[in-house]
């Protein structure tokens, strides 16, 4: 995806390199882990070079438990801007970072200041902000969009130690992804679009039930006791980030099924924060009008439960916001474009792009309800503020399209 109406230099797809001869204008997202025992790293070990180079980026901050959908999300977003994510090549074969032709990501378990027998030692989670280095944090992110190399730790989660760290260079598109991308407000003001993927209780335990009972073999009593386990540092660290979020994916159980509580079919929302510079929300039909919508009939299969779609002006967290919600899932992805039609400000390029990266991508989790498509449509967003804000930097107007 060349931007046309700016110089040639800022062209999407020039490649990254793993030297110190880097070009401009690239993307990365960080994912992090480090093999340190509690807060000191063990020394003699080489330092690595992984990602593109560009003059100042833009930061994105993704913000969710563990295992909310945040890998699933940067693959589709990154796809958005060209080539699947991949790990690091001749670095650290436990490295959390993924590059694509075009972006970097790191996840924020790299900051951790305790390796797993130091949080076990101290009684502390991960979830607590006493096991994580948030000073660290700030300085390399605020580095990083300053356009500056930093030398990022790694957390192993293999070993659960801190490895030696890998050399960053600043890209187009800095994502940070991990469970404390908004806690600390001086890493915050540092971020120009934040995401936070809500998953509600009875959905997360649907979901771990089928992972770790199906596919680990965990008993019921093991996985509740490590739920609740968990729970309290989320309620206190986690959760209020989302109130400082530019968009958030909210996942809720059904309407559609009476007492459902398997947790396979979705209620999704995607709430967007009003007044977010170089963000415009999606809306159905007609804008800042409250609709409920149930496309099922000719031109899109529906089994049972159905589809039920939903757009309303509301408040969240004392800010204005346009949600737009999906209840069901759908039976035939290639008839999304029905759907697609009919949502306006998506930040398309052209026509049934959103359908088409679905279709490209409908092998991920989510594919076929609300999670994939509000992911999808966010990822198209951020390509478009990504755009904005360069041809803003380069005193060009922008010319992408505004389906």
């Amino acid at each position: 995806m060349a931007i046309s109406s700016l110089h040639a230099t800022t062209s999407l797809h020039s490649p990254c390199t793993t030297n110190t001869s880097f070009r401009q204008n690239q993307v990365i997202f960080f994912t992090t882990r480090s093999n340190r025992r509690g807060s000191t790293r063990q020394g003699g070990a080489r330092t690595f070079q992984v990602s593109c180079s560009v003059d100042k980026p833009v930061v994105i901050g993704l913000a969710a438990d563990s295992g909310c959908g945040k890998s699933t999300f940067m693959r589709r977003l990154t796809s958005v801007f060209g080539g699947a994510a991949e790990p690091p090549k001749g670095g650290n074969p436990d490295s959390n970072t993924l590059i694509s032709d075009t972006t970097t990501v790191i996840c924020l378990d790299d900051y951790h200041s305790l390796d797993r027998t130091g949080r076990k030692e101290k009684g502390v989670t991960a979830l607590d902000p006493r096991a994580n280095d948030f000073d660290l944090m700030y300085e390399q992110v605020k580095a990083i969009k300053e356009g500056k190399a930093i030398e990022k730790p790694i957390y192993n989660h293999v070993t659960g130690l801190l490895d030696p760290p890998e050399l960053i260079q600043p890209p187009k598109i800095f994502v940070i992804e991990g469970l404390h991308p908004m806690f600390d407000e001086r890493v915050r003001d540092l971020l120009d679009f934040s995401i936070y993927l809500d998953i509600s209780d009875e959905v997360k335990f649907a979901w771990k039930i089928q992972r770790d009972m199906a596919e680990r073999g965990h008993s019921l009593e093991s996985i509740k006791a490590s739920i609740e386990a968990r729970k309290p540092d989320f309620d206190a660290f986690i959760d209020p980030q989302k109130q400082y979020a530019d968009a958030v994916i909210e996942v809720l159980p059904t309407q559609l099924i009476p007492d459902d509580n398997e947790g396979k079919v979705l209620r999704v929302k995607l709430i967007m924060k009003e007044g977010v510079k170089y963000f415009n929300p999606v809306y159905l039909f007609d804008e800042g009008s409250s609709i409920t919508w149930v496309p099922c009939g000719r031109k899109l299969t529906c089994s049972y439960p159905g589809i039920k779609f939903a757009y309303s002006p509301d408040t969240y967290f004392g800010h204005e916001v346009s949600v737009l919600e999906m209840d069901g899932q759908f039976d035939r992805l290639d008839e999304l474009i029905y759907v697609e039609s009919h949502l306006s400000n998506l930040s398309t390029k052209f026509y049934g792009e959103v359908t088409q990266q679905m279709l490209k991508h409908s092998d991920f989790p989510g594919s076929n309800n609300g999670t994939g498509l509000f992911q999808t449509i966010i990822g198209l967003k951020i390509r478009d503020l990504y755009e904005q804000i360069v041809a803003e930097r380069a005193g060009a107007p922008t010319e992408a399209a505004k389906v």
